[in-house]
């Protein structure tokens, strides 16, 4: 079995360390996929995502001249979900797209000057309470002024 780049594979995980999981891809072969391609989220224990016996799918990222195959999970799944997005383009609609056939664009300035303000009156709050806090403490050495 010849493994090039970008081929699709699967495989069963056959160890886990720190770093990444090792998967026996059938044949004698045998691939790593690294943490950092394990999921599009932090990975902070391997052992939350996949574990040892697991049937994985992944792509491969890098074959090196001494044999060693770098697999990717994560750009498998983004390939399975680019797939989906293709076939199911006609049904995609943008989240801020109020109307399939609406044309008007949303008005983004009363928003902004309700925030704006909000904004403002939050700050003046917190200057005040500044001034009303330190206003007495100032001086130095000694008692307090009058």
């Amino acid at each position: 079995m010849t493994i090039k780049v970008g081929d699709k594979v699967t495989g069963k995980v056959t160890g886990i360390v720190k770093f990444g999981a090792f998967v026996d891809l059938g044949e004698g072969e045998n691939g790593l996929v690294h943490i950092s391609e394990i999921s599009d989220n932090y990975v902070k224990d391997i052992h939350d995502f996949v574990a040892e016996g697991d049937e994985v799918t992944a792509i491969v990222t890098k074959v090196q001249e001494d044999g060693k195959v770098a697999l990717s999970i994560k750009k498998a799944k983004e390939d399975n979900l680019k797939k989906e997005t293709i076939s199911g383009k006609e049904n995609f609609r943008h989240p801020r797209q109020t109307s399939k056939f609406s044309s008007k664009k949303p008005s983004k300035t009363s928003d902004f000057d309700t925030m704006m303000n909000d904004f403002l009156k939050a700050s003046d709050d917190r200057l005040n309470d500044l001034k009303r806090n330190t206003e007495g403490k100032r001086g130095g050495r000694g008692g307090r002024r009058s």
